[in-house]
């Protein structure tokens, strides 16, 4: 669907599709272990959040040097471009590549080199957002954050992903609190697997100004209250869900239920290479399989610019509200 849009819930690493990780793999002398893309593809199967998190860090290997991360993040913006995204607030994990020996300053560097041009060349504007992952300890977080202040000019902010159970939004109040004194906005994820209360810690403890998934606010009312009241956004992902079985199956996606309760729902793809679609196909699933129509559709789109940290160029957050506005279905 090629609605105007913004996408706030995108994992750059995660738009790595076979075709392209075997160029990758063959470019840098990588053995991946599967005899072809077809192979490779059939491994996208997913049990729970874990089975998927094995696969994406095994094919992380493959990213090496400047132009990989240009040529992932350039055929993310193509593709996300072709399905109406307007605006795309970008997620990287730079302790998966500093790990692997991958330098802070090759990875900005290179997602840098497209995201730097998306506006000419795809119609893109960008923001770049730096996770810290959960299941790393705080130590790390800390530290990812130092290797990144060379870069802060092309960084906005700041979120947290990655295995979510047994590690709450605690566990990373210091590395927000110092997020906050550079400038940096926040986000995390939380209420995916994790209880409500993760959410509640999230906006309490780490001072998020966006929730990431969050759909388990719907087992607290409270919760629901006041994420409403407070006009708190939630960064959903419909097909991401299903393919983890958050939800077993896009009809019983929450997210009518909660529009219906006020609640400032984005519609987002995560990790669309691995889940079965982008920003588009995400709309396009909702719209046939909830029975959303076009004002909800347009809803949603609205908030995604809304939600978007466009706060430096309200002008440019007008006109993208605008487009959504003069749309025709």
């Amino acid at each position: 669907m090629s609605l105007p849009k913004a996408e706030l819930h995108l994992h750059i690493e995660g738009t790595l599709e076979p075709e392209l990780a075997f160029e990758l793999a063959a470019r840098n002398g990588v053995s991946l272990p599967y005899k072809d893309t077809e192979e490779l593809r059939e491994a996208y199967r997913f049990e729970d959040l874990q089975s998927f998190l094995n696969l994406y860090y095994e094919l992380m290997a493959v990213l090496r040097t400047e132009r990989d991360f240009e040529d992932l993040a350039d055929a993310y913006l193509a593709r996300a471009a072709a399905q109406g995204v307007r605006h795309a607030e970008i997620f990287f994990d730079p302790q998966a590549h500093l790990d692997r020996g991958v330098s802070m300053g090759t990875v900005v560097e290179g997602l840098w080199r497209a995201l730097g041009r998306s506006r000419e060349r795809h119609g893109v504007s960008t923001r770049l957002i730096l996770c810290f992952l959960r299941d790393e300890s705080a130590e790390s977080a800390l530290a990812t954050l130092d290797a990144a202040k060379p870069y802060l000019d092309r960084i906005t902010g700041v979120g947290l992903d990655s295995a979510e159970v047994g590690h709450p939004p605690v566990k990373f109040r210091e590395v927000y609190e110092a997020a906050a004194a550079l400038g940096l906005r926040r986000v995390a994820h939380a209420g995916e697997e994790g209880p409500p209360e993760y959410i509640t810690e999230a906006l309490d403890v780490l001072g998020v100004e966006r929730v990431d998934h969050g759909l388990r606010c719907m087992e607290d009312p409270d919760l629901v209250a006041r994420l409403v009241r407070e006009r708190i956004p939630l960064t959903l992902c419909p097909l991401s869900n299903v393919r983890l079985r958050a939800v077993d199956t896009l009809a019983d996606h929450p997210l009518p239920a909660m529009l219906d309760a006020g609640l400032l729902c984005t519609v987002n793809s995560d990790d669309p290479a691995y889940f079965g679609g982008y920003a588009g196909d995400n709309f396009d699933a909702v719209r046939r399989t909830l029975g959303l129509d076009e004002e909800r559709l347009r809803e949603l789109a609205r908030n995604s610019f809304v939600a978007s940290f466009l706060d430096d160029d309200e002008e440019l957050r007008a006109r993208y509200l605008a487009e959504v506005e003069a749309y025709a279905f």
